[in-house]
């Protein structure tokens, strides 16, 4: 019987920290200022894979964020002003969201969650997004030009 016990164990330790996978955190920053000039999503883009959690942290107030296009089927979300919020995404597919008070100057961002089956579909709701960036439009062809077919 001992030796079965010592087996399974064996067994157990090689076999279920491959089965158990470990989900990342990403953090995005909300800024007044960052590396890309005033009212910033950094990063502005995210490469997460299903079960990850992205925490949208204030570092400055005024800033909250609300998805704008997301994979079918999941729901879209919105934070509380001035507020950390967090977001698992399950789905897999393009992620993009905005800071609603900020929106004029192209506070920004995606995420990618594995493949980009959605891309297309971003893309166009994306250019009925781009009449209302009055300043920095250009973030927005920067941060979905970042998402790449998974490999």
């Amino acid at each position: 019987m001992s030796r079965f016990l010592m087996t399974l164990a064996t067994i157990l330790a090689v076999t279920l920290p491959v089965a158990t996978a470990v989900a990342a955190e990403h953090r995005v920053l909300m800024l007044n200022y960052g590396k890309d000039g005033g009212m910033v999503f950094e990063p502005s883009y995210v490469k997460a894979e299903p079960g990850d959690t992205i925490t949208f942290v204030p570092e400055n107030s005024s800033h909250y964020v609300q998805s704008y296009a997301v994979p079918e089927g999941v729901t879209p979300w919105k934070s509380k002003l001035d507020e950390a919020f967090s977001v698992t995404v399950d789905q897999e597919g393009v992620y993009l969201y905005y800071c609603p008070p900020h929106l004029m100057m192209a506070m920004i961002g995606v995420i990618q969650v594995g493949k980009p089956a959605n891309l297309e579909t971003v893309r166009q709701k994306a250019e009925k997004l781009r009449p209302k960036l009055v300043m920095k439009a250009e973030r927005l062809d920067a941060a979905l030009s970042q998402v790449k077919p998974a490999q």
